[in-house]
């Protein structure tokens, strides 16, 4: 088991992921947000739970153990379009701190996960930056729709190895450098997900390009892709049981999530938990890139 160190933790989608992957067990937990690290605390006792990265960037070899790989869902908000896209001058783009952190201990894989927004507004210098430490990254455009959740939510994910034939380039200072991918070949990038080795793709409106098949495919277009899959569906309607058994295991079903409506009484925390899972990865298609790691290294 990998160690792994995970920055702007959330909730823990990445070291739940990477968990029911085999892959890793998490050694520091990092979230600015107290409810954030009661979640994580009540899941992970024994993980020590950091409160702001830009602390542990101070002194990374005192303040950050050493791991094998390192993973974080920085702050969305600097790239969303959602937001006023104010990209390094807002004072929540803390990449360059993660950077550092990376640049001084040197795992041998790093996966990052931020919105849609990142591909037209921050991404080249997130791949620059990687680049000029010595990694060689590939980004993927994976929606939460890919392994069959009820709702689309268009997700960038980078994932970093270390480049054994080359050194990087020194001290954190900016990024030199050949741009490694540019934002339209990241537009239209294949998927991690697929069956038998398919692929999907996706334009920069998010809107699917190819057809797929197999079982686990999804069939529906854009604009119903919140729909829950049919597959789900019959799963949930002709055996429950079974359908939450897999569902805590992690995987193959999805429950229907409960109505709320505008006032929720007696739901304790209520908008702790909805900014809680709004920030949120999947952690199911952090299984898949868990998977794929392991399998990259048993090839090795």
């Amino acid at each position: 088991m990998m160690a792994h160190v995970d920055l702007c933790s959330g909730i823990g989608g990445f070291a739940l992921g990477f968990q029911w992957a085999g892959l890793s067990k998490p050694v520091l937990f990092c979230d600015i947000e107290p409810w954030s690290r009661k979640v994580l605390a009540k899941h992970w006792p024994d993980v020590p739970i950091a409160t702001d990265v830009k602390e542990l960037a101070n002194d990374p070899d005192r303040n950050v153990p050493d791991c094998d790989i390192l993973t974080a869902g920085y702050p969305c908000q600097p790239f969303s379009h959602a937001g006023k896209r104010l990209g390094q001058a807002d004072d929540r783009h803390i990449w360059p701190y993660i950077l550092q952190i990376v640049a001084q201990k040197r795992p041998a894989w790093c996966s990052f996960e931020n919105v849609y927004g990142h591909v037209s507004m921050g991404l080249d210098q997130v791949l620059l930056d990687l680049e000029g430490q010595g990694y060689a990254s590939r980004t993927f455009i994976v929606p939460a729709c890919a392994v069959d959740a009820p709702h689309r939510r268009d997700r960038v994910w980078i994932i970093a190895h270390t480049d054994s034939d080359r050194e990087p380039n020194g001290p954190v200072n900016g990024s030199q450098g050949q741009r490694l991918q540019s934002s339209a070949d990241v537009a239209d990038t294949e998927s991690l997900i697929g069956d038998g080795g398919e692929h999907r793709k996706f334009t920069e409106e998010g809107e699917r390009q190819g057809e797929l098949g197999g079982e686990g495919s999804l069939r529906r277009k854009a604009d119903v892709a919140d729909t829950d899959s049919a597959r789900c569906k019959e799963q949930r309607r002709s055996e429950p049981a079974q359908a939450k058994h897999q569902a805590r295991q992690c995987g193959s079903g999805w429950l229907p999530e409960p109505s709320v409506g505008r006032v929720a009484h007696g739901i304790p925390k209520r908008v702790d938990r909805l900014r809680g899972l709004g920030n949120a990865i999947v952690p199911q298609i952090a299984m898949k890139i868990g998977e794929a790691i392991k399998q990259c290294e048993a090839e090795l």
